[in-house]
Order: C-alpha cells, then sequence, then structure tokens
C-alpha cells in the first residue's frame, strides 16, 4: 500500500479527520465489523450472523461507520451490501493489532527510520 509522508505541521482538516477516524474506530463491534469487511463485501445479514449480534445492533454501527466514510454501500434489491472504503483503515486496524500484540507478547519494536516518511522495517 501506498505511504504518504505526514508533513511536520499537518493540515486543520487532517488532523480533525484522523480524530474522527479514530473515534468512530473506538468501539470493538466496529473494530469487528472493519476486520469483516476486509475479507471482502458482505450483506447486512451476513455481518449480524458473523457477529452473534442483533441486526438493529449491527445496523447502527455500521451506519456510524458508513456517516464516517469508512465504508460504502451497494444496494441489491432488498439487500444492503457493505465493503471498506479503501485499504487505509484495514491497514490502520492491522497496525494496531500488530501494536497491541507487540504489547501482549513483549515483542521489541521494529526499526523506524524515519516517521514522517511510513517506511517501517
Amino acid at each position: 500500500m501506498q505511504q504518504h509522508p505526514v508533513p511536520e505541521v499537518p493540515d486543520g482538516d487532517d488532523l480533525t479527520r484522523v480524530a474522527e477516524i479514530f473515534k468512530t474506530l473506538s468501539e470493538p463491534i466496529r473494530v469487528q465489523l472493519v476486520l469483516l469487511l476486509t475479507q471482502g463485501e458482505r450483506s447486512v445479514a451476513a455481518l449480524v450472523e458473523a457477529l452473534g449480534q442483533p441486526q438493529s445492533t449491527v445496523s447502527r454501527h455500521l451506519g456510524l461507520l458508513r456517516s464516517a466514510q469508512v465504508v460504502k454501500t451497494r444496494r441489491e434489491a432488498t439487500h444492503v451490501y457493505y465493503r471498506l472504503a479503501d485499504t487505509h483503515v484495514a491497514q490502520l486496524v492491522q497496525q494496531a493489532f500488530s501494536h497491541t500484540q507487540h504489547e501482549r507478547l513483549g515483542l521489541p519494536d521494529h526499526t523506524i527510520p524515519d516517521p514522517l516518511i511510513g517506511s517501517v522495517h
């Protein structure tokens, strides 16, 4: 995935958007939804079944992800299908899991030559 350099002084709108994305992902069920959608587009019914949650709960959280532009929808007859808006959010969630696994397992950090470039080794 293409990494874009982060300026030393980020744009104010970008800072606000980043905070909004993290706020949107602050609920475990929404992170689970993102993880499921990294595997591809799914119907609401498939997401309800995979999570074992009531349809109203899943739909409410999908609505929040949609309003934050983290997911997109496609309607086919009476079914609505959800997919990730782009690969950046999937990568963000993957990095968060890598971070927590490193903490939990006491693994050493990866070498990061320049955090503003985005190269991780």
